[in-house]
């Protein structure tokens, strides 16, 4: 393992922000991991994990105790199923998915991170999500000091939830397993309306594997949604805001201050979400209360590719940040009576 004092943090992060931490260790194997979460729990040190840096917003004054970021490989295909390391990033394993001629992920091509996180966050995007594929999460159980092996069922995944998620000083996740499905050559059924438009097709239909990948990744980058280190837009963790899931008796208050402040005629984003709930859109919320593509005049600002993407243009603190964050939360709540919820972990500090 290789270990560090007052070592930054930023450049381990998609934001680039964050203060240093008091100690960095670097684990490449599942026994380094394992070795490293217990030294820290036995010593009672706060523990940081770290995988892609991709949904973490660390505070300026840094981490007071370990983070410790896993680096682990391996990709292992046995027919249609898929077993990754917890390290492994994310985008190279699906292009190989694709690559090799299975479907289930490729919708997934373009988010930055790593493997083990995918289930923590039920990663998903554009009508594909990785609790639809996961069969199994191989994690350290921080509570009982055993590795246990999670079936999907009793992983809890819901929209950007799982129970990883509900518990996280209990779990670190070692390896994800998948059943990918082996279609001849093509994608999964599309289930996302703007894919399919994109691909020319009907909402259903199948494509090919690899320009489904493409027309994923086209469509992110549009959205400055890919990790471009020469593109400020992208210096963001992907979504800042989870979309709102509404019971029936909010989402109807809330389309009564749609129609008192934009007119009768203005419908807001609907989308079912299980009996007697609907979800909404953040990223419209964000824009109808005035939040336009590249608001903001300081060192943060909302990107000027996409209204959820809340972006570091290179001189920004994690206060700057959260700043910009606190405003459009306020600001959304105020027009609409909603309040938005931020999707990456923050780690000493909170909205």
């Amino acid at each position: 393992m290789q270990e560090l004092h007052d070592a930054p943090l930023a450049p381990l992060t998609t934001f680039r922000l964050g203060g240093p931490a008091t100690r960095l260790v670097t684990a490449t194997t599942d026994d380094e991991v394992i070795a490293a979460v217990r030294e820290a729990d036995e010593a009672g040190t706060p523990l940081l994990l770290i995988g892609g840096g991709s949904n973490l917003v660390i505070g300026d004054k840094g981490f007071e105790g370990t983070a410790l970021v896993i680096a682990t490989k391996g990709f292992s295909l046995d027919g249609t199923g898929l077993e990754l390391a917890a390290g492994e990033i994310w985008t190279d394993a699906v292009a190989r998915t694709v690559e090799a001629g299975l479907a289930g992920i490729e919708c997934l091509a373009g988010i930055p991170g790593s493997a083990g996180a995918t289930p923590i966050q039920n990663v998903g995007a554009y009508g594909q999500e990785v609790s639809s594929t996961i069969t199994e999460v191989v994690a350290y159980d921080r509570r009982t000091g055993e590795t246990v092996t999670l079936a999907n069922e009793d992983c809890a995944f819901s929209y950007r939830h799982s129970r990883f998620k509900s518990d996280p000083e209990r779990y670190v996740v070692l390896r994800v397993r998948f059943a990918l499905e082996d279609a001849e050559g093509l994608s999964a059924p599309l289930r996302y309306a703007e894919t399919a438009r994109a691909l020319g097709v009907e909402a259903g239909d199948r494509v090919p594997l690899t320009q489904a990948r493409e027309t994923v990744l086209k469509l992110r980058a549009g959205k400055g949604m890919v990790l471009d280190p020469e593109d400020h837009d992208t210096w963001s963790a992907g979504s800042f805001f989870t979309n709102p899931i509404l019971t029936d008796t909010d989402f109807a208050a809330f389309r009564a201050r749609v129609h008192e402040r934009l007119g009768q005629d203005v419908e807001p984003p609907a989308y079912p979400a299980g009996e007697g709930h609907t979800k909404t859109s953040a990223a419209w919320l964000i824009d109808k209360a005035g939040f336009t593509k590249g608001y903001g005049d300081g060192p943060a600002r909302i990107s000027t590719k996409h209204t959820l993407a809340l972006t570091n243009r290179g001189s920004a603190t994690t206060e700057d940040l959260l700043a910009l964050a606190r405003e459009v939360v306020a600001g959304v709540r105020e027009a609409f009576g909603i309040t938005l919820v931020n999707e990456p972990v923050t780690v000493g500090v909170s909205l």
